[in-house]
């Protein structure tokens, strides 16, 4: 039988031109260690995802005639040589990524921007771009492909003109354009799950906020929301989306915003009303789950679903990277089963990196996690940050088990945890077979 080939490694030149090395394989990392793909691992280049360049790092390639990694900090041409720089893919939603770009970050010069970054290379055979990835949600829904800003901007122009004087829809307006948050897209063309965002504040002081980030790191995404909507406001746009749009969702907690945590009585307002009017569609709630006797309130007030975001099942870690202001990690624990017991459906919104995620002490304590506080589902999202950064404030020092191993280890030990990259319509809560489609290998 014919072995099939590793896929070459990806480099750029000094302007972004990508190329793929005649000899030299892809390598990714885990943590802070250069590791090799897993066949079983790569995938083709999911459509709508992009290539970045790390500027100025070399990237770090595995040499089968030695069998080792090096870096490659030059590539000749002819007779020249040229200096390079590592390539990273920022995959479509719906991917987990099990490996990070392998490159020498000790060299890096710069903060990278808050995007994930995902291992690519170059699979000459069948002539394509691969990535250390699996696919973890089936919803289409979210593909690049069904945002057409050509559509948008009239839908836009007309919902403003029809209520002039909501500030939510405002600042929806310029996260659908200026932004380009798909969530806001779907507000104004009717469709899917719409955000509701709600507070200019928060409780944390996540490394990787990307609406708040001190002066000296990279800048945010995006502007947070200045002001806190009435609840008619919120209801003025929940309402008609959840009776007009396919598949409804309304959720709190955005990114263009802190915690809606915070401004719990406006949200719980709010849900009301919009209970009142219609039993169709999801209302969802999206926080850091800080403060239970909130979360139960707004169980009460008609939530059907709460997602709490976490980057470690592991007090330590989640402290390094959230950065609580008056909460700790076990009010986030008492949420999540309060949430469950009030017979919400569950989720942890769960920001991974290779190397933290998948130590096996790491896992360990999301099994007892899921089995403690008894939650539906794990979002798998890629955390966005820079990853030698990331892995610093952590103290990462050494690989994990390996982001697919991991993965099958909380399946076998809880084979009915659903695994996911997007919040699911009340009918979609407990699909009636959970084994299909997971791990999705391309």
């Amino acid at each position: 039988m014919k072995r099939k080939r590793a896929p070459k490694l990806l480099y750029a030149d000094a302007k972004g031109n990508i190329y793929d090395h005649p000899e030299l394989c892809m390598a990714g990392m885990n943590g802070p260690e250069a590791v090799l793909p897993e066949g079983r691992e790569l995938i083709p280049l999911p459509e709508g995802s992009r290539l970045f360049t790390i500027p100025d790092t070399p990237p770090i390639a595995w040499d089968s005639r030695s069998s080792r990694f090096i870096t490659v900090d030059t590539v000749n041409e002819g007779r020249r040589s040229k200096t390079v720089q590592a390539v990273s893919a920022f995959m479509a939603p719906g991917y987990v990524r099990t490996l990070l770009p392998a490159c020498d970050y000790s060299r890096k010069q710069v903060h990278l921007p808050l995007w994930s970054y995902t291992a690519v290379g170059w699979d000459e055979e069948r002539e394509r771009f691969v990535v250390a990835a699996s696919r973890v949600d089936t919803n289409d829904n979210w593909n690049p492909c069904n945002y057409d800003d050509r559509k948008l901007d009239p839908l836009v122009r007309s919902r403003l003109r029809e209520m002039p004087d909501n500030r939510l829809l405002e600042q929806l307006a310029r996260c659908a354009v200026d932004y380009h948050c798909f969530a806001a897209k779907n507000l104004f063309y009717r469709r899917w799950e719409a955000p509701i965002p709600t507070s200019p504040a928060c409780n944390s002081r996540c490394l990787g906020c990307i609406s708040l980030q001190p002066s000296d790191c990279c800048p945010s995404n995006h502007e947070r929301i200045s002001f806190v909507p009435t609840p008619d406001e919120i209801a003025e746009l929940a309402v008609p989306h959840l009776l007009q749009a396919p598949d409804p969702i309304v959720s709190y907690g955005q990114g263009c915003e802190g915690d809606p945590i915070l401004q719990a009585d406006v949200v719980a307002e709010a849900t009301r009303r919009i209970k009142a009017l219609t039993s169709r569609g999801t209302v969802n709630f999206n926080s850091n789950g800080s403060m239970p006797d909130r979360v139960r309130m707004l169980c009460d007030a008609g939530m059907d679903s709460m997602r709490f975001s976490m980057n470690s099942a592991r007090e330590e870690y989640y402290n390094l990277y959230y950065r609580p202001s008056g909460y700790a990690f076990g009010n986030v624990l008492e949420s999540l089963s309060t949430a469950k017991e009030k017979g919400l459906f569950t989720m942890i919104n769960y920001l991974v990196s290779p190397g933290l995620s998948d130590d096996p002490a790491e896992v360990e304590a999301l099994l007892r996690l899921i089995g403690q506080t008894g939650v539906d589902m794990i979002q798998m999202r890629n955390l966005s940050i820079d990853p030698h950064f990331y892995n610093e404030r952590m103290g990462i020092s050494k690989k994990g088990m390996g982001m697919y191993r991991m993965l099958q280890v909380l399946k076998k030990e809880y084979p009915r945890i659903q695994f996911g990259y997007f919040n699911r319509t009340r009918e979609n809560f407990y699909p009636p077979d959970l084994e299909t489609g997971w791990p999705i290998k391309s």
